[in-house]
């Protein structure tokens, strides 16, 4: 069964430039990935600190693998204490 994603993610102020640019690395790695349909990143168009990852998955198997992977771990590191906020929803396609 497909699975969406949305991940919200809110950078400390001062730190926008920083946790963009270390999202923008995951976009082509993540892509390539097996079961990826889509990754698209967003920004708000009024609030330059908070992101958003439309994702789709072919199945929560294969998301949980990418969340495994070590591009992920690369960038939990990079922007640790540069993140005032994830928040991750898990959605069904209903319609």
């Amino acid at each position: 069964m497909p699975l969406t994603i949305l991940a919200q993610i809110t950078a400390n102020p001062g730190q926008e430039a920083l946790v963009r640019s270390e999202l923008e690395k995951l976009i082509p790695i993540t892509r390539a990935e097996a079961g990826c349909i889509n990754y698209d990143l967003h920004v708000d168009n009024e609030n330059p600190a908070f992101f958003v990852f439309y994702e789709n998955w072919e199945s929560r198997e294969l998301w949980q693998t990418h969340m495994g992977a070590p591009h992920l771990a690369a960038y939990m590191a990079a922007t640790d204490g540069k993140v005032a906020s994830f928040e991750l929803n898990e959605l069904t396609p209903i319609g």
